[in-house]
């Protein structure tokens, strides 16, 4: 029911009403789009005070019917934030939108679309403000507290992934699976929670070649993505679905189409019978690019039909891991409903998600500094800005990679924890504020403070933990059973020394090997060229952690 309310107020529009020197001319809100229109010609009445951040349009000119009609009118100039009456026209559908920012208003790229509409002035009328209301606040009371429901906008914040959807268009599916397909498709994304803060999805047809029908960037509203399904053409074809795989894998999840730093990376492939071409390599390139492979196949091949696949295992290897969480099986494409909410419970569970665990988004890295008398103000800043260069490397987010620092002298002062801070920004901006203490040295109470008190709540987590020490001296203290208690707690121990700093102690606080593990400089202005050094170590170990 609550899937058919969501559908049914997309098309909900207040009836007409009659302005100055106007025929009747509907009212609309903010946000109804050209689809939402039945008649070819129409003309309608945009309310005031629209709010011009919310809006989507695609085009110019002439509009992807996706678009809002008032957005589009705003940005044509046709109207303006004050609202107005617009004739709008029914168009055929383009290949191309463009994306042009015109009056407060930035539309978006859009590489196809079935149908398209164009704006001009209407009637004058005075613009109804009260239309500017959703269409929700303005139903009649029923007497009964509202339920509490998912912010729409937000979306599903405890399930954040970015999700291609790569759909059979071959002729082993035809043109009636197809649609069931995209039946069951849509269901998945509106129970996913799709919104900004939430999962972003993209669907791509895999048949003789793969086609990109819109990326993660194009909507982030459920009701948005189900008209997008509604509208793909069946291409047939072959199913060249590793073809489609390893194209997915290179080409979709790029920052300009909308992949986001430090979110899971997910293609969900839906094979009707088996692939005409090979999964294997395609697998291997997925992973590779850090992409977690779901395999949901539909009607396995009979055994007379088993002759013809390539390979009987192709399953085991496109997907992420042959463990049985990756892969999903359904009898047939009619009665699906019962396994939209299993599919997407995998999808959500990101501590799952081997194949996107990389060294720039599973880490914690925890910075130790010295904040001794013999460093001085201004190599103080040098030293920061070496934590700060090391930092930006990292997709730092809630469920990325984290950064915590600690100063020491002869007392321990935390910076900042790794839950405290969990945005690249934010981090960096923490490691510009931190002041120097100036006093001694003792490091080794430093490590084991950092170890216990900074590493400790993270020790059971998914992430690899790292310990870089920053210190230009002797310590007064033993520096050798801090650093091996710091190794057992499964903490890689890096140490970069500057100026006097003792090459035997930085020896033994680092992890094995030492060679790799242990940096110096003599002066401070040497810390920038370790920087790619430090990254590359790091990466290196967390790989190694995976063999």
């Amino acid at each position: 029911m609550w899937l058919s309310a969501l559908l049914l107020g997309a098309f909900l529009l207040s009836g007409p009403v009659r302005g100055r020197d106007a025929s009747a001319s509907t009212a609309i809100t903010c946000f109804t789009r050209g689809l939402d229109l039945r008649k070819g010609t129409e003309d309608v009445l945009c309310p005031a005070n629209c709010p011009l951040w919310q809006f989507y349009v695609f085009g110019d000119g002439v509009y992807a019917s996706l678009s809002s009609v008032c957005g589009a009118a705003i940005h044509s100039g046709v109207i303006t934030n004050a609202g107005g009456a617009v004739r709008v026209r029914t168009l055929p559908g383009q290949d191309n939108y463009p994306a042009v920012n015109a009056n407060g208003i930035q539309s978006q790229v859009l590489s196809r679309w079935a149908s398209s509409f164009s704006v001009t002035a209407g009637a004058k009328s005075t613009a109804l403000e009260a239309v500017g209301r959703s269409v929700s606040t303005a139903r009649p009371s029923t007497g009964k507290r509202p339920k509490k429901t998912l912010d729409k906008k937000a979306g599903n914040k405890d399930c954040k992934a970015d999700i291609a959807f790569l759909i059979d268009g071959s002729y082993n599916i035809g043109q009636r699976r197809f649609n069931l397909q995209k039946n069951f498709v849509g269901k998945v994304a509106v129970m996913l929670g799709i919104g900004t803060d939430g999962p972003h999805v993209g669907v791509v047809q895999a048949s003789e070649h793969p086609k990109i029908e819109f990326y993660l960037k194009n909507f982030t509203a459920a009701k948005e993505v189900l008209f997008a399904i509604k509208e793909l053409g069946f291409r047939g074809g072959n199913s060249n679905t590793g073809k489609a795989l390893k194209y997915t894998a290179q080409k979709f999840f790029s920052l300009e189409n909308g992949a986001r730093k430090g979110i899971p990376k997910i293609i969900v492939v839906f094979l009707d019978g088996w692939p005409s071409d090979d999964l294997e390599e395609a697998g291997i390139v997925a992973r590779e690019f850090g992409v977690n492979v779901f395999i949901v196949s539909v009607a396995k091949p009979t055994t007379e039909e088993l002759g013809m696949v390539q390979d009987i295992g192709f399953v085991d290897k496109a997907v992420c891991r042959n463990n049985g969480f990756f892969s999903y099986q359904m009898p047939t494409w009619f009665g699906t409903t019962k396994y939209v909410k299993p599919l997407v419970q995998k999808l959500c569970s990101h501590e799952q998600m081997l194949c996107s665990k990389t060294c720039y988004n599973s880490v914690n890295i925890g910075f130790l500094i010295d904040g001794s008398s013999s460093i001085g103000e201004s190599n103080f800043l040098l030293v920061l800005e070496f934590v700060s260069n090391v930092a930006k490397a990292f997709e730092i987010s809630d469920i990325g990679s984290k950064v915590a620092a600690v100063q020491f002298t002869y007392d321990q002062r935390p910076e900042f924890g790794f839950s405290d801070y969990v945005t690249k920004e934010k981090v960096l901006s923490a490691i510009r504020n931190i002041s120097y203490m100036s006093g001694g040295t003792a490091t080794g109470d430093a490590i084991s403070f950092t170890t216990k008190n900074v590493f400790g709540p993270v020790k059971d987590g998914p992430n690899k933990n790292f310990l870089i020490v920053l210190t230009d001296g002797q310590s007064y203290d033993d520096v050798r059973g801090p650093a091996a208690a710091a190794q057992k707690a499964g903490i890689t121990v890096f140490s970069v020394g500057i100026a006097w700093a003792p090459l035997d102690d930085l020896k033994d606080m680092a992890s094995e090997p030492r060679e790799s593990h242990t940096f110096f400089t003599r002066e401070f202005t040497g810390l920038e060229q370790m920087v790619p050094d430090i990254i590359r170590g790091i990466c290196k170990d967390f790989l190694d952690s995976k063999q």
